[in-house]
């Protein structure tokens, strides 16, 4: 598939995760967590890591200690912080010299470039603002450090002074500053205006500017396309986009823009089918959901549903696909609902039997199935893993590899409002019976884990399997407390996820029949019959 033209023109990937995506709002990172993503992005084969602020919290000084200690194959850790502070000389700063102390080969200074900043905020005279930028960079390099200066709010100070914001980056130049990041702080540039700037800044320092976006207009991607279209050649993002406020530029979806359909060099070719995997990890590691519909990465991303949309995606994909899903790591999905025809189901039977045409009465019988299925109120779009079993059950090819006996669950409202419960289960395997109890912190949460210890002596790869994801729809609301329940339940081995559905007007069998699908997907997958 012809992309575009490949110009195979080497751009310098900065990351900031562990740093600026550790400010979005619900993200925490220990700094072991830290240590592990510092790693993976060093596999991945990004060029810098910011790893945090040293300066400004024990756990920077800890994570850079520990840093020390790690060996990186191709990144450079670099310590982020700011200038020296007005009237203080950086040997006597105590935030430039917790830069040095990190011990990292490149550190990350930032300074005010918007005169509004400088005179409202740091309050201090332009002239001023220009001297502690050039003292900090000068004594960080003469210390022996690549310097990267982040010019904070450069695209807002230039369309407010443009000679002013040019002067900023000038003096930060002659101190020796090794690139110039202009940062749309407050992400509210629109890309011609990116655009526009970026060229007057990449023709007056050539080969040494970069681009650093936030999203509060949802422009953070295409800001620093046209950023690097425009000349600059470091562009700074986050995994999945974390960062404050609305966040940052998308590096799981930046860098497959930029290689694979602009051809810049960003990563090694090799590393590309990795990065959905990639971005599934770090959300597991950060403990944050991973956005479906996320380009290139989110499960959605390759999934169709409308039946025209099917056909034609299975006679040739390129139809309704813009790159090959598996350049990214990816899986075309075709989604299964009551408006799908044969065709989009096709494809899963023969998965399983070979032999079915699109006109065999299983196929027919399947597809009737799915739909008198959804119109008990089952949902298989995002419940994939459900619906494979639906196929075996109705191909007769369906084993279960336990049987439930019985189980009780007890929900008692502790102190302070808070719920616990206990799950008894005894469960049949190959003839064999086990009896076992759990609690949780709720009837749910506890039948889980009941079950799943129930089940651990036969099947130890169970204990790689944890919920991801619980949700509860009540359909046909009108019915009230009688209501049917939807509960479609998410489950990640930490390599893989997969959704499963089950409906009742009892929530705790709507969500057994989930959890069972769960637990019975993963081994199916694992070949254990």
């Amino acid at each position: 598939m012809n992309y575009s033209k490949m110009q195979q023109e080497k751009l310098i990937i900065y990351d900031s995760t562990l740093r600026e995506g550790a400010q979005g709002v619900g993200t925490f990172f220990t700094v072991e967590d830290k240590i592990r993503i510092m790693h993976m992005l060093d596999d991945f084969g990004v060029d810098y890591i910011e790893g945090g602020n040293p300066g400004s919290n024990p756990k920077d000084t800890e994570f850079y200690r520990r840093a020390r200690e790690e060996k990186l194959k191709h990144a450079k850790l670099t310590a982020f912080g700011s200038t020296c502070r007005l009237g203080v000389k950086p040997a006597d700063d105590a935030n430039v010299q917790a830069l040095l102390a990190a011990g990292t080969p490149a550190v990350a200074v930032f300074g005010k470039v918007w005169d509004f900043h400088v005179t409202e905020v740091l309050r201090a005279s332009l002239e001023d603002n220009l001297q502690i930028i050039g003292d900090t960079i000068s004594y960080l390099k003469n210390q022996g450090k690549e310097v990267i200066f982040d010019a904070e709010h450069f695209f807002d100070g230039y369309k407010n002074n443009p000679e002013y914001a040019m002067f900023v980056l000038r003096a930060a130049n002659e101190a020796g500053a090794d690139w110039l990041c202009l940062c749309d702080t407050n992400g509210g540039c629109f890309p011609h205006e990116v655009a526009e700037i970026c060229q007057v800044a990449t023709k007056a320092f050539v080969f040494k500017v970069g681009i650093h976006c936030h999203n509060d207009t949802g422009m953070a991607a295409a800001n620093s396309l046209v950023g690097v279209q425009s000349g600059c050649r470091q562009v700074q993002m986050t995994i999945n986009g974390w960062g404050e406020r609305c966040g940052n530029a998308n590096l799981c979806v930046l860098i497959p823009d930029l290689q694979l359909k602009l051809g810049y060099a960003c990563v090694p070719p090799e590393n590309m089918p990795s990065i959905t995997k990639f971005a599934l990890k770090a959300s597991e590691i950060a403990n944050l959901p991973q956005d479906p519909s996320t380009p290139f990465v989110g499960r959605n991303a390759f999934a169709h549903k409308a039946g025209m949309h099917i056909d034609a995606v299975l006679k040739n994909p390129a139809s309704f696909e813009h790159i090959e899903p598996e350049l990214v790591g990816a899986e075309r999905e075709v989604m299964v609902s009551e408006v799908a025809g044969r065709m989009a189901i096709l494809g899963q039977l023969q998965a399983i039997d070979p032999s079915l045409v699109k006109d065999s009465p299983h196929v027919q019988a399947v597809l009737d199935k799915l739909k008198e299925l959804e119109y008990e109120g089952y949902q298989f779009e995002g419940a994939q893993a459900s619906f494979d079993l639906v196929i075996r059950r109705q191909l007769g090819c369906y084993k279960p590899f336990f049987r439930l006996k019985n189980f009780k669950v007890i929900s008692d409202s502790a102190d302070m409002g808070e719920t616990s419960a206990s799950a008894v289960i005894k469960v049949e395997v190959g003839g064999e019976e086990e009896i076992t109890t759990a609690s949780g912190k709720g009837p749910v949460d506890a039948l889980d884990s009941a079950l799943r210890k129930a089940l651990e002596r036969f099947y130890p790869q169970l204990k790689e399997v944890h919920l991801s994801d619980y949700k509860v729809r009540v359909l046909d609301s009108f019915d009230a407390t009688a209501s049917k329940v939807r509960v479609l339940i998410e489950s990640t081995d930490g390599k893989k996820t997969w959704q499963t559905v089950g409906v009742s007007a009892d929530i705790i069998e709507a969500s057994w029949e989930a959890l069972v699908d769960s637990l019975e997907y993963k081994l199916l997958k694992e070949d254990i019959i």
